[in-house]
């Protein structure tokens, strides 16, 4: 808590993947929790048999989890209430069969459960951080889309479970990098999948992840410098661009634009015929106004998810917005590049 500034606002995520608070969940080299917790078990009560052994480890498991998870997020809103509180990977798809031929990127049918059993987590959380790290394997590919769209959409239906006048904003976890590789990025294809599907689902913003380890020499990290000014950069300026028109266009200011079918390929970008971005000095620029059509081409698409408080309808104004340029983007807006320190 020492190293959170008080005086600002920002994300507080908080990090671990030892093990699940689901019992059953830790499977493979999680399993080592459930036979401890079983042994704990024989331990104060010899008597029992397996079984019972079994029911008594996850009763106690997935209570001592559920408090320890619920003070840490508790203590962390009491002391930083400025601040975003929520586990990273949680919610979670499970959509990671992507050898699959047919694989469609549809939740498996026991995630409901399993997250529907996670509602105390949902309730105490303030926002959600579900991840959707993109394999090298389905780069490029229509999988992608299908991957971190029902990431999202799954976080989408969780952060609406709690009863309270809010939905808790959704920030999803990206890598620029494809995961568990140091040298391919994600393309233009692939931003597309994973940061205007994030977009156009309704998601407050992205954080795009990387370490230390993956860019711990100059040819790294020159090869990083070059991916953000000539592809990263400029696609985060025009889909956050478009995502704050649409916004102020169509949902008067007061919520932001969501497709109106989760599963199309609707995507919140500026129109080339009416906008233009520009680099000048190292930053990026947009100058434009959107025209009738684009409005248009909006409001059959999107529908609006009003923010806290505030009243919102999808319609399009009766005038056009004046001609202006946007401020300069000189940092990655809805977005945050937190690399590791060493």
């Amino acid at each position: 808590m020492h190293y959170i500034p008080r005086s600002s606002p920002g994300l507080a995520v908080l990090d671990w993947e030892e093990w699940l608070p689901l019992f059953d969940q830790n499977s493979d080299v999680k399993e080592i929790y459930k036979r401890l917790s079983i042994n704990y078990t024989f331990e104060q009560d010899p008597s029992l048999n397996m079984q019972h052994a079994k029911n008594k480890a996850k009763q106690q498991f997935e209570s001592t989890a559920r408090e320890y998870m619920e003070k840490t997020l508790k203590l962390g809103i009491s002391q930083r209430p400025q601040y975003l509180w929520g586990f990273y990977l949680f919610p979670d798809c499970y959509n990671y069969d992507f050898e699959n031929p047919s694989y469609t990127g549809k939740c498996p049918q026991n995630t409901t459960q399993f997250n529907m059993e996670l509602l105390w987590l949902w309730e105490t959380s303030t926002t959600l951080f579900p991840s959707a790290y993109m394999p090298k394997s389905i780069s490029g590919s229509r999988k992608a889309a299908l991957f971190v769209r029902h990431q999202v959409q799954e976080a989408v239906r969780v952060a609406a479970l709690p009863h309270r006048p809010y939905t808790a904003p959704i920030y999803v976890y990206l890598r620029p990098l494809l995961r568990d590789q140091k040298e391919y990025y994600m393309n233009e294809v692939d931003l597309v999948r994973s940061i205007g599907e994030s977009a156009a689902l309704g998601a407050a913003g992205c954080v795009l992840w990387g370490s230390s380890y993956d860019y711990n020499d100059k040819v790294s990290c020159e090869a990083l410098s070059t991916y953000l000014s000539k592809t990263l950069n400029r696609y985060i300026v025009n889909v956050t661009a478009a995502a704050h028109l649409c916004s102020n266009t169509l949902c008067q200011g007061n919520g932001r634009c969501v497709r109106k079918n989760y599963d199309s390929d609707d995507y919140l970008h500026l129109n080339r015929k009416s906008f233009e971005i520009e680099k000048s000095a190292g930053t990026y620029r947009v100058t434009g106004k959107p025209s009738i059509s684009d409005l248009s081409d909006w409001a059959s698409k999107f529908t609006c998810q009003c923010y806290e408080s505030r009243k919102c309808s999808a319609k399009i104004p009766s005038g056009l917005p004046s001609s202006s340029e946007s401020k300069v983007m000189t940092v990655l807006l809805a977005a945050y590049l937190l690399l590791e320190s060493l």
